[in-house]
């Protein structure tokens, strides 16, 4: 059970959250241990003036693996391993706040000559070590109980040994109680609110990264980044190939099937266009009632756009088959290819798209008109720019409303 009464899940979200908290620390255990050499060296020049040589000698036995373990402490941290190893905190200050006890009793046994109560005084100074422990294992409360047992167990052991009296042992057990009660009250709060910011953090960055899957469905990435950025979306492509395709009698399918089924197909259909898409690198830009439109060489570069197209047209008619089989329906398209220049962009500032426009889309559009049934027709730029020219017939004239007369290559499949 976790002591802060708040779990966060499996073992691999407990050991985020203990690289996440501890990594904020190491500055300050490094900014600790810094201040405490200093003053431990001041200490070091100090004692000889005042202390006996014997008092001395004790102090500089002790001072010395204090600085080791400081030392040592402050070179861990610059370790990539650091944030995941609570242990060097755990030895480490259980270390130092051992000697801190014994350098202690060694000072103020020496100022307890003409003040007294040295024992207090010890229990008061070693509440320093006590508080920060209690904030650097903060992320594991656990630690820090066994950690602050083996430590109350050294001091409790040196009031025993040199207490003189009941009431100088009763005094510095108190002192201790009052900074220890202090430390666990650190170390359960700011581990429990630390729990809590770190939750919060990680349904946040859950909520964050499901609305960007949901973006990046309806806008390109790139045009989410300038968004974010503050950027009017707006893109020229001189050279993409524009794919219509549309549903042959879908008013008389309407009027033969009911509505589900009806909608079951075109869900079918435009799910078979989606995958088709995505296998050819095929940009889908929106559907618009029983028809879709997608285009190469837009978003999603195409080395020919051209190229492109027509097999991704070419692989959705291969599909029909199996989609026929699956709804019974006698599902026919008619597929219209042309290329061009287009400008696509993010307009508005609600439900947006990214959408193309330019005289490019609406020929394509009149030229699916044109095909046969399971059929694509493609431009003469379209056919001039692909490679796939032998599945083509003879360029025909053909009359487009609002166009006028246009030369269309057909594929009848």
């Amino acid at each position: 059970m976790n002591m802060t009464g708040l779990e966060l899940g499996d073992t691999a979200t407990e050991q985020t959250f203990h690289v996440a908290e501890r990594q904020p620390k190491i500055g300050m255990v490094r900014l600790y241990g810094l201040i405490t050499i200093i003053i431990l060296l001041v200490y070091g020049l100090i004692i000889p003036l005042f202390f006996s040589y014997t008092s001395e000698v004790r102090f500089t036995e002790l001072l010395i693996p204090m600085l080791v373990i400081l030392g040592g402490y402050i070179a861990l941290t610059f370790w990539d391993g650091y944030v995941k190893k609570p242990q060097i905190d755990f030895v480490c200050l259980l270390a130092f706040g051992t000697l801190l006890l014994g350098e202690n009793y060694l000072l103020w046994g020496e100022i307890s000559k003409s003040v007294g109560h040295h024992l207090a005084n010890i229990s008061i100074n070693t509440s320093v070590v006590t508080a920060f422990a209690s904030i650097i294992m903060s992320d594991r409360v656990r630690w820090f109980l066994a950690w602050f047992a083996l430590h109350a167990t050294a001091f409790l052991s040196l009031v025993v040994l040199a207490a003189s009296t009941f009431v100088e042992m009763l005094f510095a057990g108190l002192s201790y109680l009052t900074g220890a009660s202090i430390a666990l009250f650190i170390a359960w709060s700011l581990g429990r609110a630390s729990r809590v910011a770190f939750a919060l953090r990680q349904a946040l960055e859950a909520e964050r990264a499901k609305t960007e899957e949901l973006l990046f469905n309806i806008l390109p990435e790139s045009a989410v980044r300038r968004l974010k950025g503050g950027e009017v979306v707006a893109d020229s492509y001189p050279d993409a190939s524009v794919i219509f395709i549309d549903v042959v009698g879908f008013t008389s399918l309407a009027a033969r099937v009911s509505p589900g089924h009806l909608i079951e197909m075109l869900n079918s259909f435009f799910n078979l266009a989606d995958r088709c898409a995505a296998s050819h690198g095929v940009e889908k830009v929106k559907t618009i009632g029983d028809a879709y439109l997608a285009i190469a060489g837009g978003n999603l570069p195409a080395a020919n756009s051209a190229d492109t197209a027509i097999a991704f047209s070419q692989t959705i008619i291969d599909g029909l088959a199996d989609l026929r089989e699956a709804t019974g329906l006698p599902i026919e398209v008619r597929i219209g290819i042309h290329t061009g220049p287009v400008v696509g962009g993010v307009i508005g500032s609600t439900r947006m798209v990214y959408d193309y426009w330019g005289e490019t889309l609406n020929l394509a559009n009149r030229i699916e008109g044109a095909a046969q049934p399971n059929g694509i027709a493609i431009s003469e730029s379209t056919f001039l720019r692909s490679r796939l020219k032998r599945d083509f017939s003879e360029p025909e004239i053909v009359t487009l409303k609002g166009v006028g007369p246009v030369a269309i290559y057909r594929m009848q499949l």
